[in-house]
């Protein structure tokens, strides 16, 4: 039998960000743009503080939109479906490659607190490709202590700790967006960043009205442009955590009908992770179990295959 916590397993539906914040007829001044991404933020705030049954499927969804993103800036190909067999399919312990520790440090905001040092920064520096001395990363992390303590509003915050990691390396601006949404969370005092700002990093907020090219991070109108990929973020997030809900739904209604041994390791993994793999074994569950599990599964339309494959395939909400 399979149970479930009530608390968690019937969530209230997701908020929504105004339609007002999200509309972007006209030039908009940075009075504006902070106004509206104020009140995305508003609507985020609950649900970044709540611990719906599928958190964590939400956030590592997230987190793959911004590593997605990331690849161009990183000047690779791999796209979400590449990422995820970069990480899925990495034998555990082995190098998961480029793209896929890349995918790893995004991952890794998504799970740890947004509490930072120089140690923790030196190793998401190395994933995402960067070498930095150690002396650096210290002065860094005094920045942002600084930053998270002057009570600046947290889009300004942002767009201020991007545009320093810049100013001192202007490879490193994965590493800006990074700390970017660590800082974002630690001003609203978030308990864990949600990966935001990454995913619109090439979007129609950071191009500029005259130029059309991208707004990098310390240029003009970065700090408005950061608001307004805010509002976005914030709410293709709540878009994406009210599709999971309905999908979180179904797979725990459906729940106390399955009669597999190891089934619940398998829910409760599909409702924390992006993707699992159909060859997934537990010490309750063999390989040829899983897959009929997850066939089961599909045939209740409560999974989705991810892949497009015949072989190797990966499962999610």
């Amino acid at each position: 039998m399979i149970r479930l916590d009530p608390a968690t397993a019937s969530p209230s539906a997701p908020p929504t960000v105004p339609a007002w914040a999200l509309a972007s007829a006209g030039t908009q001044s940075d009075a504006d743009a902070a106004f509206r991404a104020g009140a995305a933020l508003a609507s985020l705030d609950t649900l970044a503080r709540a611990q719906p049954a599928w958190a964590g499927a939400w956030r590592q969804r997230l987190a793959l939109n911004c590593a997605a993103a990331s690849m161009r800036l990183a000047g690779r190909a791999e796209d979400e479906a590449g990422l995820r067999d970069a990480w899925q399919l990495c034998p555990a312990g082995a190098d998961p490659g480029p793209a896929g520790a890349i995918f790893g440090a995004w991952r890794q905001l998504a799970l740890q607190p947004p509490a930072i040092s120089a140690d923790r920064l030196a190793n998401v520096a190395e994933m995402l490709g960067l070498a930095w001395d150690d002396e650096a990363l210290a002065d860094l992390c005094t920045q942002i202590e600084d930053l998270t303590g002057s009570r600046r509003p947290a889009p300004f915050a942002a767009a201020a700790i991007a545009a320093r990691v810049v100013a001192m390396r202007p490879d490193a601006e994965l590493l800006a967006w990074w700390l970017a949404d660590l800082v974002l969370a630690q001003s609203l005092r978030w308990p864990r960043p949600l990966p935001l700002l990454m995913a619109d990093a090439f979007g129609p907020a950071f191009r500029g009205e005259a130029s059309g090219k991208r707004i990098r991070p310390g240029e003009k109108g970065f700090e408005s442009a950061v608001c307004l990929a805010v509002v976005q973020g914030a709410a293709e997030a709540c878009r994406l955590a009210s599709e999971l809900s309905r999908r979180a739904e179904r797979l725990l209604a459906v729940a106390p009908k399955l009669r597999a041994k190891g089934a619940g390791d398998v829910i409760f993994l599909l409702l924390n992770e992006d993707a699992v793999a159909g060859s997934l074994t537990t010490k309750n569950l063999s390989r040829f179990a899983a897959r009929r599990l997850f066939e089961r599964l599909q045939q209740l339309d409560v999974v989705r295959e991810l892949s497009g494959r015949a072989s190797f395939r990966l499962f999610g909400l």
